[in-house]
């Protein structure tokens, strides 16, 4: 039994048949190992290797898809966990001072300070960002959305009619409080990314309310 098998897997070698197909044939688990060494010295030609060259790509390919389906998978588990580790904390978000020194860490990072301008001015290309700050300034200062105008920042080959809907659908601000702005030269001839729809400023006309965050930020800063 042990010969039929190595002569049937030097047979379906010399056809061009890859490793794994010999197995499949044989119906046995032998190693690639014991195969290799059976069939030593065969060589193929040309076109037999050509196709066991596109098969090895073709099982590469597959297999990089199943490990990204994996990953993926375990990416989501991962991040369902930290959620869940965290979901007590959304009860505190309630609290209008908690919301407060939110408002100011967040301003702290995106927000224009006062040295530099006059008024609120927070921009971000990341739309939930935007829409906890806006949230967040209705909610602690009574800001309508109304009240506020806006600007979008973008590329070279992207349409600024399609990004400003875009923004005034996330935050709710009308279009028509959108100024008008240029692209980035120096993005001519790039290609931008399918999910990105460039950075969006959004201006208040309250300096109080910029100089309160401005002040909570550093009062926070020295505990």
């Amino acid at each position: 039994m042990y010969m039929d098998h190595r002569s049937r897997a030097v047979e379906l070698r010399k056809l061009g048949k890859t490793y794994s197909e010999i197995k499949k044939e044989l119906g046995v688990p032998l190693p690639k190992s014991t195969l290799s060494y059976w069939c030593r010295g065969i060589i193929l030609n040309p076109k037999q290797q050509n196709r066991v060259r596109a098969l090895q790509l073709k099982n590469i390919k597959i297999a990089q898809e199943k490990a990204h389906i994996v990953h993926k998978q375990k990416r989501a588990d991962y991040l369902n966990k930290l959620e869940k580790r965290n979901e007590h904390l959304a009860k505190f978000l309630s609290n209008d001072n908690i919301g407060k020194l939110l408002l100011a860490m967040l301003y702290l990072g995106e927000g224009a300070k006062w040295k530099s301008h006059r008024g609120l001015q927070l921009g971000s290309s990341s739309p939930e960002i935007m829409k906890l700050y806006l949230n967040l300034l209705e909610r602690c200062f009574k800001v309508s959305r109304k009240n506020l105008t806006a600007m979008v920042y973008y590329r070279a080959d992207q349409n600024l009619n399609s990004l400003i809907q875009f923004w005034s659908n996330m935050l709710g601000i009308p279009k028509e409080k959108f100024y008008r702005s240029k692209p980035d030269a120096r993005t001519q001839g790039r290609k931008t990314w399918s999910d990105y729809h460039g950075v969006c400023a959004v201006f208040g006309p309250s300096t109080e309310i910029q100089l309160e965050l401005e002040i909570i930020a550093k009062l926070f800063s020295r505990i």
